[in-house]
């Protein structure tokens, strides 16, 4: 991969966020994490006035550090840790995210690929982080403290706890994604061939419009439904139907950003819906409202 995607897919009106933060993607410089990584993200920012960003979420699990520098972080408080950083773990996300930033702030997050993270927990399905955010020292303990497991399938990842400062701190870009390198290193991953062919065939259904039923996919790749089922639960963290559906509304959501007039009956027919009307709910339900009040 010469560098990371450059689209805007999956942010909700991505110009007027691009206006107010500084966003950038950049690529693992340890070539053995690019196969589990599709990108990190890096966002800074310095608002006079609150912002509200939206994300439909992609069929990808994150590793976020972030830091608030006013307490405006979700939970902030006296000894919450928002100004000093920390770190979470997001499991895909099933709803709109929406997140207000306010005054100063920095987040480094690691988007894996979907199906690249299993092999970073190898203990759990992905389905087990679906919907959920959670510290991150409770999936990456630090050796012998008291998240530290045996048996339960999580890695530990050494100085997991002081990973927030370490990723967050420096003020060159370039050493935080070192940073970022080094703990995913420490913590792993296994190789597993099942998530690589999670990898590939999520990677097919992202890029060949050709793929519009999962049944067509799964005879397709020699395998039933229900054993497709089975290793998007357990690699990718949902099924094949929403990862499909997913990549659509992503689609959508950028035509309708960068376009002035959209023919929206015939967008539905290339994302492959047998009319419009299932787009428009589709859309609808993810985003909130219509696609043709989101594109006014």
């Amino acid at each position: 991969m010469a560098g990371p995607r450059r689209d805007t897919r999956g942010i909700v009106d991505a110009p007027e966020l691009l206006a107010r933060v500084r966003f950038r993607r950049r690529l693992p410089y340890a070539e053995p994490l690019r196969r589990y990584v599709e990108h990190y993200w890096l966002i800074d920012w310095d608002l006079a006035e609150p912002y509200a960003t939206h994300v439909v979420p992609h069929p990808s699990v994150n590793l976020v550090f972030q830091r608030y520098g006013n307490g405006t972080g979700p939970g902030s408080g006296a000894g919450s840790g928002f100004e000093s950083g920390f770190g979470e773990l997001s499991g895909i996300g099933l709803e709109l995210f929406t997140r207000k930033l306010a005054g100063t702030g920095r987040v480094c997050g690691v988007q894996f690929r979907p199906g690249g993270f299993r092999p970073f927990a190898p203990g759990w399905p992905v389905s087990h982080w679906t919907g959920r955010r959670l510290p991150h020292t409770e999936v990456f303990p630090d050796p012998g403290g008291s998240g530290a497991v045996g048996g339960s399938g999580l890695l530990a990842a050494p100085g997991s706890a002081g990973a927030p400062a370490a990723v967050l701190e420096p003020a060159e870009e370039d050493e935080r994604v070192a940073a970022l390198d080094s703990f995913l290193l420490a913590a792993g991953p296994e190789p597993d061939p099942r998530a690589d062919l999670a990898m590939d065939l999520v990677h097919r259904i992202r890029t060949d419009r050709s793929i519009r039923r999962v049944a067509d996919f799964a005879a397709a790749e020699g395998v039933s439904v229900r054993s497709l089922q089975r290793l998007f639960t357990a690699y990718v963290g949902v099924g094949p139907k929403w990862v499909l559906l997913r990549y659509r509304i992503h689609e959508a959501l950028e035509r309708a950003t960068g376009e002035t007039a959209v023919d929206w009956p015939r967008l539905a027919a290339d994302l492959g819906y047998s009319d419009q009307a299932h787009l428009v709910r589709d859309f609808t339900a993810t985003v909130g409202v219509p696609p043709t009040a989101y594109a006014r």
